[in-house]
């Protein structure tokens, strides 16, 4: 596709190319000429439709994720996060061995040795990574979710953005089951600490495990506030806050 760079933005069609909007500028791209019904019958698109099939089964699977992690994801994500969360679900359907082109999925993928790897790590607000922030290693209890950062100081281990005086730390578990679309999440209580020189071990722990079947995802939420006359607000509506997964299994 190409990018308008004149200064007279055009939009909609002209001559079969398609001038719109985006978040990254004015955009233009050829108009196809072939309609939606040949692309669903003709034997000849077959690629096309499988492709498509698997591509729509990917962003259902990211929108499950998003959809269970969402009391958080309100806390921090970004304007990309769908986008990235179903090229990293692309990525695990990829990795099915037993469906059909076509019939690929995540459900099917997500147990290969290297599926939960892709998505270990993956930091929802892109603007502000959980190892860019937090530079305090953790512990990740499996068993019960607990979540231990031990000896932290702060005013050293956290890099915190101008203007905040105050950080919170949140964990959460979550049972995701990608065959029934069924899940279930779990928080801890929300620790809110100001940023100073204390050191003090933090723990956290969801108040009971998630119910249901299918693979666990535990993640890590930091948010930052600034306190003006003993009132906390949010800094900046979440843009510096971090949320990542940091274990699955």
């Amino acid at each position: 596709m190409a990018k308008q760079t004149g200064l007279i933005k055009v939009r909609g069609t002209l001559d079969n190319v398609n001038f719109y909007q985006t978040q990254d500028g004015t955009l233009a791209r050829m108009r196809t000429s072939v309609d939606a019904k040949r692309i669903a019958t003709d034997p000849a698109y077959i690629r096309t439709r499988e492709n498509g099939a698997e591509f729509g089964a990917s962003a259902k699977a990211g929108k499950i994720v998003r959809d269970t992690l969402r009391p958080l994801l309100l806390m921090a994500s970004d304007n990309r996060i769908t986008a990235r969360m179903t090229k990293v679900m692309t990525d695990v359907k990829n990795l099915d061995t037993t469906s059909s082109r076509g019939g690929r999925n995540v459900a099917g993928g997500i147990n290969h040795p290297s599926a939960k790897e892709l998505l270990k790590g993956f930091n929802f607000n892109e603007r502000s990574n959980l190892g860019s922030v937090l530079a305090k290693p953790f512990a990740v209890s499996t068993s019960s979710g607990e979540v231990t950062i031990a000896d932290i100081i702060p005013l050293n281990d956290i890099a915190s953005p101008v203007g905040a005086t105050h950080f919170s730390l949140q964990c959460g578990w979550a049972k995701i089951d990608f065959n029934s679309g069924v899940s279930d999440f779990q928080l801890s209580a929300l620790t809110k600490l100001p940023i100073d020189e204390t050191q003090q071990t933090i723990s956290l722990t969801p108040n009971t495990a998630p119910a249901g079947t299918g693979i666990d995802v535990f993640v890590l939420c930091i948010a930052f506030y600034q306190e003006v006359n003993n009132i906390q607000y949010p800094l900046r509506n979440g843009a510096f806050n971090a949320l990542s997964i940091v274990e699955i299994q």
